[in-house]
């Protein structure tokens, strides 16, 4: 008698074969440059609690063009993973009634740039008021 091996369907690039995979895939992959731009933003806070000679070590390096260049690449993974979470957020969350009537996904997507803009310029407003 003999045993037949059990198929075993091949998962190499299973996301490339649907652009919904691919986008997602691409979404999940801003998470290492933030990760990235958050770990160094911790360096610069662990160097402004080691004194002023570390702080302005770490500020020489944050003021290379090459890490002028990486900010600008963070900025754009997290532009891009905020549109494209935006944009999937009404599918992902529980449906929301008002008045018995569904609250429509645009509404949502508004809300969410809505929040992001107030929450953007109360910041700015901490950070160089008086």
């Amino acid at each position: 008698m003999t045993r037949r091996k059990p198929y075993v369907r091949s998962m190499d690039g299973w996301w490339r074969r649907n652009p919904h995979f691919t986008r997602y895939m691409m979404r999940e992959a801003t998470s290492i440059f933030l990760a990235l731009y958050a770990g160094i933003m911790l360096l610069g806070l662990v160097a402004l609690a080691d004194g002023e000679t570390a702080y302005d070590t770490w500020l020489r390096f944050a003021r290379h063009p090459l890490s002028l260049v990486l900010h600008v690449i963070v900025l754009a993974a997290a532009v891009f993973h905020s549109v494209t979470w935006f944009a999937v957020s009404p599918k992902a969350m529980p449906a929301m009634r008002v008045g018995g009537k569904p609250m429509p996904p645009g509404f949502i997507i508004a809300s969410q740039y809505a929040a992001t803009a107030v929450a953007s310029i109360v910041v700015v407003l901490l950070a160089w008021g008086p």
